[in-house]
């Protein structure tokens, strides 16, 4: 037995880092958490940006929806507040945003070697907790990914081929419209439920036992008479 988690997520959302650390919180706790695979899928929140495009996170957020730039950064300080108290570092000022398309390429490189999580983590520790820009810059790119253990030849052959894993990129956007995604993070369990946001730990350790749950046999009982049991036998009443 075993169950199958996709989590459709991109590194410029900040409920992506916090979702992905709650989910591991209930994975930990599941008891059967071995039997579990986790794959992450790529999902852009926009898609038409260039891959050279870099700007500042609190005006793009304040442009974006319609607030000034005080309350964008409110927000920002608040989601920090949330990733403190799950012990992430969060960097509240001065990051940056872009295309996130050719991270999702070296996700997909990643997911090839079977370390996908592992340029993950390194790709949202960059974004969200490091001063230095993360977006527009192939040399940031080829740093983060040979810290985090992959060979600097594959990455930069992989950012130097524009059609590298581009098509597993473009078919998790399209899996992700089928199944009424319209935001991240989203995770789809077993392709039969579907978690939106950055919920409470409890929302994903209910999911997973529910997911666990179903995979179980139950024995339909055709026929039912008298039997033995732990105590004892049924004895015939006589007329």
């Amino acid at each position: 037995m075993a169950v199958q988690v996709e989590i459709w997520t991109d590194i410029n959302c900040p409920f992506c880092y916090l979702g992905k650390r709650r989910f591991e919180e209930a994975l930990e706790g599941f008891a059967h958490r071995d039997a579990v695979e986790v794959v992450h899928r790529s999902f852009e929140l926009d898609p038409t940006l260039d891959p050279g495009h870099s700007d500042a996170v609190v005006p793009h957020i304040a442009e974006k929806y319609g607030i000034s730039e005080a309350q964008a950064a409110a927000n920002e300080r608040g989601i920090g507040a949330q990733a403190e108290a799950m012990g992430l570092k969060y960097r509240t000022e001065g990051r940056d945003f872009g295309s996130s398309f050719d991270m999702h390429r070296l996700l997909h490189f990643a997911l090839a070697k079977g370390r996908q999580d592992a340029l993950l983590d390194a790709l949202y520790e960059a974004n969200f907790a490091d001063e230095r820009p993360l977006f527009g810059a192939t040399e940031r790119l080829v740093e983060v990914a040979a810290a985090a253990g992959f060979d600097e030849a594959d990455v930069r052959a992989v950012l130097a081929d524009p059609d590298a894993y581009a098509d597993a990129v473009r078919a998790d956007e399209a899996e992700a419209a089928r199944l009424g995604a319209r935001g991240v993070p989203f995770f789809v369990i077993d392709r039969k439920y579907g978690i939106s946001g950055a919920q409470p730990s409890e929302v994903f350790e209910q999911a997973l036992e529910r997911a666990w749950s179903d995979q179980e046999p139950e024995l339909e009982v055709l026929a039912d008479a008298d039997a033995c049991g732990p105590d004892g036998c049924a004895v015939p009443q006589r007329d």
